[in-house]
């Protein structure tokens, strides 16, 4: 764990903290907020639903492993519309996520990083005509999983909100 803890600090993130697994608790609730499709990746992603699995798979993935890693990536914003911002946030996150991710994927080999956000690897994802191209680092988020964000970080001892005028990206990474 140290050693992924390490590359988490390397990576820029703003916050990091371990977590315990057994706190991971995959809602329902959590998923059907998916088919809102607010993020417009409903059905249109292998990484999101319904094409990542059902909740019970996502359960039967998490009971999988007993501990992992939450890293934070929180900026600050002009005002709760700057979306150049907020873009630019997001990006460096997920940047930071991917390199991460890949890493944590040689030294822990079968290990669940769950990013923020459907995966951005391909610019338009196969869904569903072909398959994924890159099976092996596909990432899909904590929600598809059925984590409540909030919730996974209260119950880790990690602040969720860091006030006014401010956005924060969340990922983990499950190891065994």
């Amino acid at each position: 764990m140290e050693a992924l803890l390490s590359l988490a600090r390397q990576a820029g993130f703003s916050q990091l903290t371990e977590l315990d697994a057994a706190v991971l608790n995959p809602m329902p609730e959590v998923r059907d907020m998916c088919s809102a499709d607010r993020c417009r990746s409903y059905g249109k992603s292998w990484s999101c639903p319904p094409a990542c699995g059902s909740i019970e798979y996502a359960a039967r993935r998490i009971s999988q492993y007993r501990r992992g890693l939450i890293v934070q990536t929180t900026g600050e914003l002009e005002d709760e519309f700057d979306l150049q911002a907020i873009a630019a946030i997001e990006a460096r996150h997920k940047k930071a996520f991917l390199d991460l991710a890949r890493q944590a994927r040689l030294l822990f080999p079968g290990c669940l990083p769950l990013s923020s956000g459907t995966c951005s690897l391909c610019r338009k994802c196969t869904y569903p005509d072909r398959p994924c191209r890159f099976p092996g680092k596909r990432l899909s988020s904590m929600e598809a999983y059925g984590l409540l964000v909030s919730d996974v970080c209260q119950k880790s001892g990690l602040p969720y909100y860091y006030g006014p005028k401010t956005i924060t990206f969340t990922a983990c990474i499950l190891t065994d």
